[in-house]
C-alpha cells in the first residue's frame, strides 16, 4: 500500500475516529491545486488577450489602473471558481486549507504539496506584484531586492524563455500524436496542459539559468521595461510567433 506515502492529516482533532471525509490526503491538496492554477491560467490569459486589444486599438490605460483591474478580475474569478472546484472534490475551504498548512509544516516530507502550491503562489504574486511565494501562516514573506535586466537582455532572456517553451510544447505535442491522442478532446487537452505545466516550468527556468538569470528577475524586468516601445513590440511579436506555431501543431484558437 502506498498510504504511509501518502500520510492522512486529520482535519478535526475533536472528531473521534473520523470517515473518510474528515481526512483529506496529500495527492488530494494537490490535485486541487493544479486544478485551481489550470482554471486561473486560463483567466490570465483571457484578460491579458483582452488588455492587448485595448492597445492595439490605440487605448492607453494608466500602469497602476491596469494592475487594479487585473487584480479585480482575478480575485472575482478565483473567488467563483474555488467552490465549484472544492465541491467537485468533496471537500470544503476550511479544511483544505488547514490541511495544507499541515502538510507545509513538513514541506520536505511533502514536496508535492510545496510544489503545487508555490506554482499557484506564483501566478498571484505575478498579478499582484506582492511577495507570497513560500509565504505560511503567521510569516511574512519579505521583498527582495533585485537587479532588473536592461532593457535589451530582457528581450534576449523574453526570446530564450519563450523559445524553450514553444520546443517542449512541440515536443510533448509529437508525444501525444504518436500515442494517437486527440488534442481536440476535452480530457486529453487538459492532461496536455497538465504535463506541459508540470514540465515548461523547469525549461523555462533552465533557459534563464543559462542566461545567469532566474525567473523572479525576468518576470521583474519584463514588468519593469513593458511600456519601453522596443521591448512591448518584441513581446507582441513574440507573442504572435507563439501563437502561429502553436496554431501549426492545432492549439490554441
Amino acid at each position: 500500500s502506498s498510504t504511509s506515502s501518502r500520510e492522512i492529516t486529520e482535519i478535526d482533532d475533536e472528531l473521534d475516529g473520523g470517515d473518510e471525509s474528515d481526512m483529506i490526503t496529500e495527492d488530494l491538496v494537490v490535485k486541487i491545486f493544479d486544478r485551481l492554477y489550470l482554471e486561473m491560467q486560463a483567466v490570465v490569459s483571457q484578460l491579458s488577450q483582452q488588455i492587448q486589444q485595448l492597445q492595439r486599438m490605440g487605448q492607453r490605460i494608466p500602469e497602476a489602473q491596469l494592475k487594479m483591474a487585473f487584480m479585480s478580475e482575478f480575485e472575482k474569478a478565483l473567488t467563483a471558481r474555488q467552490p465549484v472546484v472544492f465541491e467537485e472534490y468533496g471537500v470544503d475551504a476550511d479544511c483544505v486549507e488547514e490541511a495544507t498548512w499541515e502538510f507545509l509544516k513538513e514541506e520536505g516530507k511533502y514536496p508535492k504539496v510545496k510544489k503545487a502550491v508555490e506554482r499557484f503562489q506564483a501566478l498571484f504574486e505575478n498579478i499582484s506584484g506582492e511577495s507570497v511565494v513560500g509565504r505560511r501562516p503567521g510569516v511574512q514573506v519579505k521583498a527582495e531586492d533585485i537587479e532588473l535586466l536592461t532593457p535589451e537582455k530582457t528581450i534576449e532572456a523574453a526570446e530564450a524563455y519563450f523559445g524553450a517553451l514553444t520546443s517542449k510544447m512541440k515536443e510533448i505535442v509529437q508525444e501525444f500524436q504518436s500515442q494517437g491522442k486527440n488534442l481536440q478532446d476535452r480530457a486529453v487537452a487538459m492532461e496536455f496542459q497538465m504535463k506541459f505545466d508540470s514540465l515548461g516550468d523547469q525549461v523555462g527556468e533552465e533557459a534563464l539559468n543559462k542566461m545567469n538569470t532566474s525567473k523572479k528577475v525576468f518576470q521583474a524586468s519584463i514588468k519593469k521595461n513593458a511600456e519601453i516601445p522596443k521591448v512591448a513590440q518584441s513581446l507582441m511579436m513574440l507573442q504572435m510567433q507563439q501563437q502561429r506555431e502553436l496554431q501549426a501543431m492545432g492549439l490554441g484558437a
